[in-house]
């Protein structure tokens, strides 16, 4: 079950990653990541319950890594095409796989090492080709935001499996995003007294909602894939960044960022890495 609830999730945060490229053309970063994060947070607030300090205080830890993820992903977004940003993003599963198998003792079998490594060839051949075709529009400080953005997405990823271990999925999902709305409120507040001349004001989007209730669902089928006993962080780290597949038509088809039978190729070993990891799951 935690295989399919990984791909849903996947399928989700493809959607989720164009509905925030499109927000950037009426609102900046920090007001798109408050503002949906904050609709997160009011759809999870039934799920608000009591416990331990000491799980508040791991949580509150998660909220930093996420906010730094989603600050700097965003920022990335802001530089870079979406097909360059999402590729490099995903990524992260060879970070997430590595520090699995140190840190939880993960062992894969034959024909799940072959889904990732197809999986993984696929991201670097897709990265080079991004760069290839859009050298004129990448710079340095997108590349900076995008390799911050992976390495605390993946200590997400591997604080998710401890602390999940201990606390329910919902309660980690309902706080966290409480916590994440606290900083990003406070970043934004610092922001505003530092420079109330320039501080870019909030113009309404119903992309915000949108993009909400995609994180909102997209978290929870990972949280719920992530508990169950049997799951293995690697192979659901490694299917939920497939979400590219998702970026990759959209940017093409929506965003006109073009080439997509140079992509074909790279999107054929992605699902042919995938279809190797549900199998050797089975």
């Amino acid at each position: 079950m935690w295989l399919w609830l990984s791909l849903g999730s996947a399928l989700l945060l493809g959607v989720y990653d164009i509905a925030k490229k499109q927000a950037l053309k009426r609102n900046g970063v920090y007001w798109i990541l408050l503002c949906s994060t904050a609709l997160t947070t009011l759809f999870l607030c039934p799920f608000l319950s009591a416990g331990p300090v000491l799980d508040h205080l791991f949580l509150v830890f998660k909220a930093m890594l996420v906010s730094v993820s989603w600050v700097s992903g965003l920022k990335a977004m802001e530089c870079l095409p979406l097909t360059t940003v999402s590729t490099i993003k995903a990524s992260r599963p060879m970070f997430v796989v590595v520090f699995s198998i140190i840190l939880f003792g993960e062992k894969l079998n034959l024909t799940q090492w072959l889904g990732v490594a197809l999986v993984m060839t696929a991201l670097v051949l897709s990265s080079r080709t991004k760069r290839h075709d859009t050298d004129k529009q990448t710079s340095t400080k997108g590349v900076s935001y995008l390799i911050i953005s992976v390495l605390s997405g993946a200590g997400s990823a591997l604080w998710d499996k401890m602390i999940l271990q201990q606390m329910e999925p919902l309660f980690v999902q309902s706080w966290t995003n409480l916590y994440v709305t606290l900083l990003l409120g406070l970043i934004q507040l610092v922001r505003y007294l530092s420079d109330k001349q320039d501080f870019e004001r909030l113009t309404w989007d119903w992309r915000l909602l949108v993009i909400a209730v995609l994180i909102t669902v997209a978290d929870a089928l990972y949280f719920f894939a992530v508990k169950e006993p049997d799951a293995m962080l690697s192979i659901v780290s490694t299917i939920r960044r497939t979400s590219v597949i998702v970026t990759f038509v959209g940017g093409a088809l929506l965003l006109k960022e073009g080439q997509i039978r140079d992509k074909a190729f790279e999107l054929v070993l992605m699902l042919g890495g995938v279809a190797l990891l549900l199998g050797g799951s089975a």
